[in-house]
């Protein structure tokens, strides 16, 4: 998590989203920094006499060789949020790709009302072309979200009549999500997105889009597939990124590197006893509730 100057490293537990570790930089972390902080994790798992079954990061190039070097060749889960979010971005750049090409195609006519049967033919003309340009922004959505409903489905059939390409970023955004099915495993998954990225080489008018299908961060977010505890997404480090910037917003307005080191700490004493405060809490309403009854 960047703050300004300064950067937070986090581990975080992802059965319990408790914070395990954490250490805060003066400047931007890199692979000899990533590398002591796993080394200070890999300690406190040895004094505990616990072992690391798997890890889930986002797609960042900092963490796959230090993290190889000191844990071996444990489970490497890449958040599958963040590699769907850079694919969804870059099918939403089409479109707007496409909005740009048929806004280049309207006909520019003459000022005023159009008399002859001509300039009429050419005045509706651009109001199509200005309706379709207006839908495909309005409904941009459709083409990355993850279920549609029969309405929505005939809306996208409407906007996308007469743009083939449009309806192939949709049907590859439906494949892609099918990649990430538990009832699937990594090894047929791997084999599903082969054969995807063998079938849409024919899609020239895409362009850069299918770009995204090469990555290899996309081949390491499958692996949760067969590992039931490890979660797909980094969400219990992100949980605990967005109660820390809520933090600072609402009571440390000055941020030194001292400042934000006590206030996690303090962040993590209070997750400690947290369990012991909801049962103190619990038996409290229910001496008030028999108080009441008397």
């Amino acid at each position: 998590m960047y703050d300004g100057p300064f950067c937070v490293l986090s581990l975080v537990d992802n059965r319990t989203f408790k914070r395990l570790l954490y250490q805060v930089l003066a400047h931007d972390p890199e692979h000899a920094d990533i590398r002591a902080f796993f080394h200070r994790f890999r300690m406190a798992l040895r004094l505990r006499r616990l072992k690391l079954q798997g890890v889930t990061t986002d797609g960042s190039p900092l963490y796959p060789e230090p993290l190889r070097g000191v844990f071996g060749d444990v489970p490497h889960q890449i958040c599958e949020f963040h590699v769907l979010q850079e694919l969804t971005k870059a099918i939403v750049r089409a479109v707007a790709q496409v909005r740009k090409q048929l806004a280049v195609r309207k006909p520019v006519g003459k000022r005023g009302r159009p008399t002859t049967a001509a300039a009429k033919r050419l005045r509706r003309r651009r109001q199509r072309l200005q309706q379709k340009i207006a839908d495909l922004f309005e409904h941009r959505h459709l083409f990355v979200q993850h279920d549609l409903t029969p309405a929505e489905r005939r809306s996208l059939q409407t906007i996308t009549c007469g743009l083939r390409q449009l309806r192939s970023l949709r049907d590859l955004m439906e494949e892609v999500y099918r990649l990430f099915d538990r009832r699937c495993r990594t090894d047929t998954a791997l084999a599903k997105l082969a054969q995807l990225r063998r079938r849409v080489r024919r899609f020239k008018q895409i362009g850069k889009v299918l770009n995204k299908l090469h990555s290899p961060n996309l081949d390491k977010a499958l692996t949760f597939l067969d590992d039931k505890l490890l979660p797909s997404t980094s969400n219990a480090v992100e949980r605990g990124n967005r109660r820390h910037r809520k933090m600072q917003k609402t009571v440390d307005r000055v941020r030194t590197r001292e400042h934000m080191h006590n206030r996690i700490a303090l962040d993590m004493l209070r997750e400690s006893h947290s369990e012991a405060r909801s049962q103190t809490l619990e038996t409290l309403h229910h001496t008030r509730k028999g108080q009441k009854s008397r």
